[in-house]
């Protein structure tokens, strides 16, 4: 799985980098191979003033599939990572097993019809 980390508007750490990729990885692990690419854009929205500001930016991008993008805004940066990849991984293996449910049902229509 290739994860792209982007920041905006504040310096990106090096452990929450390691942090990001950690948890992405764990919480999308069960769908990796339905995975392209992982994009997330980190950003402090009113910078040093504070507040619920911290913004964590998701885009999945799947094999035939539209791509899940999600986005979280917490205190806490950490926070709005945990809860975007947390909602990342429930969207992204519902759309994985709607696509093989389909997938599925199609095969029995054509082996319904050849038969």
């Amino acid at each position: 799985m290739h994860i792209d980390i982007q920041s905006r508007s504040f310096s990106l750490t090096r452990a929450l980098k390691n942090y990001a990729e950690k948890k992405l990885k764990s919480s999308l692990s069960r769908c990796e191979d339905h995975l392209q690419r992982v994009v997330i854009k980190l950003s402090d929205i009113n910078g040093p003033r504070g507040g619920e500001d911290k913004r964590c930016h998701l885009q999945v991008m799947l094999f035939g599939l539209p791509d899940v993008i999600i986005e979280d805004t917490e205190e806490d940066m950490y926070a709005a990572i945990d809860r975007a990849a947390d909602r990342a991984e429930c969207t992204v293996v519902r759309k994985v097993k709607r696509q093989q449910t389909l997938l599925k049902q199609n095969r029995q229509i054509i082996r319904h019809l050849i038969v």
